[in-house]
C-alpha cells in the first residue's frame, strides 16, 4: 500500500495508466489491513456465496473481515481469489475461521468444502 500523503509521489511518475484504490475504515485510526485469501473447493455442484474470515493471535485477539459485497462462485478445483480486510491487524495467527453463507434465507444451506486454502498480508507480505 501507499501512505496518503505520498501516493502521487509514486504513481504520477510511471508512465502507463495506474488506477489506485485507498481502503480506509471509520474508525480511528482509520486503516485497512488487506489480505488475500485463496481458496480451492472440492464441492461436485457450484456453490455461489461470501466468505467472512475470523483470523486469532496466540495472544487472544481475534479480528474479523468486513463483509464482501460480491458474491464468489465456487466449482470443485477451482481457485478462487477474494480480497479481504481487517480493521486491525495481527502479527502471529494461530487460527484461521471461515463461515461460508450465501445470504438467503430461504432454500437449503450448503456447506462449502476446502480442499485447500492461504491467507496472504498485502500489507506484510513476508508473513
Amino acid at each position: 500500500g501507499y501512505y496518503a500523503d505520498r501516493w502521487k509521489n509514486l504513481l504520477i511518475p510511471m508512465s502507463s495508466p495506474i488506477k489506485a484504490y485507498f481502503d480506509t475504515s471509520d474508525k480511528d485510526p482509520f486503516c485497512m489491513y488487506n489480505y488475500l485469501l485463496d481458496i480451492t473447493t472440492w464441492n461436485k455442484n457450484i456453490r455461489r456465496g461470501f466468505i467472512q474470515v475470523k483470523i486469532t493471535d496466540y495472544a487472544g485477539n481475534t479480528v474479523e473481515s468486513e463483509a464482501s459485497s460480491e458474491a464468489s462462485t465456487f466449482q470443485q478445483y477451482k481457485k478462487v481469489r477474494i480480497l479481504t480486510g481487517f480493521y486491525q491487524d495481527l502479527d502471529k495467527i494461530s487460527k484461521i475461521s471461515l463461515t461460508f453463507s450465501t445470504k438467503t434465507l430461504i432454500g437449503p444451506k450448503h456447506k462449502l468444502r476446502i480442499l485447500q486454502m492461504r491467507l496472504k498480508s498485502l500489507n506484510n507480505p513476508e508473513r
